[in-house]
């Protein structure tokens, strides 16, 4: 007879992402599974294909910050970090410039729909 061990790993980290208007809220995994959404009624109104949109980049965005948590707890369990490299996940200035990048890609007025026309 074998004995399987009672102590159950940790939980995967999550993270969880908001968008500007704070009307749409999304904790995920390191690798941007879901586990939590929160979608005020208001976001309903932009209709289907943008609320998908707005979940699918905070699954993004919560993604990697889950990841940079994951790496930063096995940097504290001794993980060297050419190993962390390869596994691919995110340091804090990969998930920093990340957001840098998907902020300079978001229009001025996060209201309305989008548009061709910057501020001069």
């Amino acid at each position: 007879m074998t004995s399987e061990s009672t102590a159950s790993a940790p939980p995967p980290p999550t993270a969880v992402a908001t968008n500007r208007a704070g009307t749409v809220t999304v904790r995920a995994t390191e690798t941007g599974l879901p586990v939590g959404l929160r979608i005020d009624r208001r976001e309903l109104r932009y209709g289907g294909e943008e609320l998908a949109r707005q979940i699918l980049d905070l699954c993004r965005s919560a993604g990697r910050d889950a990841g940079m948590q994951r790496r930063e707890q096995l940097a504290r369990d001794g993980v060297a970090p050419d190993l962390l490299d390869r596994l691919g996940l995110p340091t804090r200035d990969d998930v920093a410039a990340a957001e840098e990048a998907v902020a300079a890609q978001a229009p001025e007025n996060s209201g309305g729909p989008a548009s061709w026309m910057r501020p001069a």
